[in-house]
């Protein structure tokens, strides 16, 4: 596995997304779920993995066929609406 700072750096941060796939990780960098955790555990401190660890752990947002949602992007209900840089009002 050879990766570019950068794209260690886009890798972390979307591991970190409680709402992006290990797939598309997988999908954009061509890693398995399995080198995430390697890539995470190499570049983060100890107790850092270990939070992140604990909170990934059987997080059905992190698998794609766990998910209660097939298609599109996930909205939560209370999520506002941003147009033009502005938040609109209900």
């Amino acid at each position: 596995m050879n990766l570019e700072t950068r794209d260690i750096d886009r890798i972390i941060e979307m591991a970190w997304e409680d709402r992006t796939p290990f797939e598309a990780i997988k999908f954009q960098f061509g890693i398995k779920e399995q080198e995430v955790i390697e890539v995470m555990r190499k570049e983060m401190k100890p107790s850092s993995f270990k939070m992140w660890r604990e909170r990934v752990q059987g997080r059905t947002t992190k698998h794609s066929k766990k998910r209660t949602f097939n298609k599109g992007r996930f909205k939560c209900s209370r999520q506002r609406t941003i147009t033009n840089n502005s938040i609109s009002k209900r």
